[in-house]
């Protein structure tokens, strides 16, 4: 027999999931529903936070608790990067009418906000060897939030990393205040004459860190994907080298294959 507090998260669940508490809805105060369904405060509360796991609800500090509102899931492919490269050598009006973002999520361009931030730093152990770099040279970092203009949160988190030797000799490419780029990074990097060959792209996941998680504002219990890319030009020079950490609740990777025939 299922226990006192599952009863009642299985109500409110079916509540929710029917559309009788819709997004955005307050649920009753935490007495309300003690009384509602015959339990102590102490159970109803298991039974809320068994429903803030599962992401269905959120408590809102000193206003209640909600029906968490469905955010805009993203769906990355891999064939993404085709599709950018295919813009490269289109018009600037051509490649600003939508770019990365708004072809993995179906979103127009004047629903997003983007933030970007870029500083020049020194290149660890870890990048320096994805680069084949030697340690301290010089990198610009780029820090890019991205989300929905009626969201709050940012679909991922991404630092992308550039020899800053490399990109130097187009000043524009050292100035935050240009972003968003049409047409995004491979467009980028055309204007300094380099061109991709292909991009490495490794996936894996684990819990998020406090601040990620904050940031992400994803529910407890839910991982990320830590997803490394590793763009290459067409002599073998690794040529950027990124990292995104994406909410697992709204992020989907969809990979597809071509097979030559017999």
């Amino acid at each position: 027999m299922a226990a006192a507090y599952e009863r009642i998260a299985d109500d409110l669940r079916t509540a929710i999931r029917a559309g009788r508490l819709r997004p955005g809805d307050r649920l009753p105060a935490e007495t309300k529903l003690a009384e509602r369904f015959g339990r102590s405060v102490p159970t109803v509360r298991e039974a809320l936070r068994a429903l803030r796991d599962e992401g269905l609800i959120e408590k809102r500090h000193g206003i209640g608790t909600f029906v968490r509102c469905r955010r805009t899931p993203a769906r990355r492919s891999n064939l993404r990067h085709q599709w950018e490269k295919d813009r490269v050598r289109a018009s600037p009006e051509q490649r600003a009418r939508t770019g990365a973002t708004e072809h993995d999520t179906g979103l127009e361009a004047d629903e997003l906000v983007i933030r970007a931030r870029y500083r020049e730093v020194a290149a660890d152990a870890d990048v320096a060897g994805a680069f084949g770099v030697p340690e301290g040279t010089t990198l610009l970092e780029r820090r890019f939030r991205t989300r929905c203009a009626a969201e709050s949160a940012p679909f991922g988190l991404t630092t992308s990393y550039l020899v800053r030797d490399m990109i130097a000799g187009n000043p524009d490419l050292l100035d935050a205040s240009k972003e968003p780029w049409p047409g995004g990074s491979q467009s980028q990097l055309y204007s300094v004459g380099i061109e991709l060959d292909r991009v490495e792209e490794r996936v894996t996941a684990r819990p998020p860190t406090p601040e990620e998680a904050a940031e992400l504002e994803v529910p407890p219990g839910t991982s990320v994907l830590v997803l490394r890319k590793v763009s290459y030009d067409v002599v073998g020079r690794v040529v950027d080298v990124a990292d995104l950490v994406l909410p697992g609740d709204r992020t989907e990777l969809l990979f597809t294959t071509s097979l030559e025939r017999w």
